[in-house]
């Protein structure tokens, strides 16, 4: 499948303002936990600003790139209704209708609050030895405030707990709503890993107050990389762990979020938007971790994703090699609840030597 150019619409002039953008951003179903008990209001409270920081840049459009192989397929749909209706009557129209209804009760109600875990070996060249088997949980796009998120996130904490991988990574957009920024200690309350846990921002954690999410995530212990790096040492081998501010609304600098690392390091990077994997490439990074493009929300067999986000389009799901970087990107746990065939994933990665 030919890429197209990045950053150009599927659909040329195509583009959607708003919310409705804003949020559309190897599955082994075995591997779910159970779903948790529904928890109370939260006890935790973490004072708000009065400022919110809603589109930083309200004239950079916030596109979604139509795919329109969906466009082809809802035409021909169309017309063959038109023709069923005009053949065969209201029976027809009936079946439609309970199909369609079918169809947007699993998508709605069904798929959203049901996540899985995903287990991903990454095979990396430069890997250092005593790093061979390393374990990484990752934990992206939780869009605290929408229908499910909470119990998602619970979920996946308590997935991690069970684990215990060597590192945690939350790749961005812990929030979609503003008023959802007190539960991130209490449900991240418990994360923990022996290397550490280290988040990077999302485009949501900027709309919605990015200083009171590094707030909570300061409650828990989590450093929000932002343009910077920590230094992790296994058995004298050494993994540089760097954070990228947001893509979309922040100011990224992988030259100074990789300022001080050696040239020949091996670096993991932390960047919610995916697409920025060119540029991790071009600078020699590793292995990328990201999220954002929640895989399109809506798949189809031949058909793909419905829409996906900017930043999000050239690599929105999955396992990518861009030249020395291994790139994966989760589908992640929230989102605008409407799913189908794109279950919510927390991801746990097996990193391993090899070409």
């Amino acid at each position: 499948m030919t890429v197209p150019p990045y950053d150009e619409p599927l659909i040329r002039g195509a583009s959607l303002v708003g919310t409705a953008a804003e949020h559309l951003g190897a599955s082994d179903p075995h591997h779910a936990l159970p779903r948790p008990l529904r928890r109370g209001p939260p006890t935790l409270r973490l004072p708000l600003t009065h400022f919110r920081l809603r589109r930083k840049r309200s004239l950079d459009p916030s596109r979604l790139y139509w795919n329109r192989s969906w466009v082809v397929a809802g035409a021909a749909g169309a017309t063959a209704g038109l023709a069923g209706l005009h053949w065969f009557g209201w029976r027809l129209a009936a079946i439609g209708v309970l199909v369609g209804a079918l169809g947007y009760s699993h998508a709605a109600f069904g798929e959203p609050g049901r996540p899985r875990l995903e287990r991903v070996t990454l095979t990396v060249p430069r890997l250092p030895a005593p790093l061979d088997g390393l374990r990484i949980g990752q934990i992206s796009d939780t869009h605290l405030g929408f229908r499910y998120t909470a119990d998602n996130l619970a979920w996946a904490v308590a997935l991690m707990q069970r684990e215990r991988p060597d590192l945690v990574a939350i790749t961005g957009d812990l929030v979609a709503l503003q008023s959802a920024i007190p539960e991130i200690p209490m449900l991240l309350r418990g994360l923990e890993a022996p290397l550490g846990v280290f988040a990077v921002s999302g485009n949501h954690d900027y709309w919605e107050g990015i200083d009171d999410v590094r707030a909570a995530l300061a409650l828990c212990g989590i450093p929000l990389l932002r343009n910077e790096h920590r230094r992790v040492v296994v058995e004298g081998a050494e993994l540089w762990v760097a954070g990228l501010d947001d893509v979309w609304d922040g100011e990224p600098s992988l030259e100074a979020a990789l300022r001080g690392v050696p040239p020949q390091a091996f670096t993991l990077l932390l960047c919610h938007e995916p697409d920025y994997a060119d540029e991790a490439a071009a600078r020699g990074v590793d292995v990328q971790l990201s999220g954002h493009a929640h895989g399109g929300h809506l798949r189809l067999p031949l058909l793909g994703p419905m829409a996906l986000p900017r930043f999000g389009r050239r690599y929105p799901m999955g396992h990518y090699r861009i030249g020395p970087t291994t790139l994966y990107v989760a589908r992640g746990l929230g989102g605008v609840p409407l799913r189908f065939g794109c279950p919510p994933e927390a991801t746990m990665l097996t990193l391993r030597r090899g070409g």
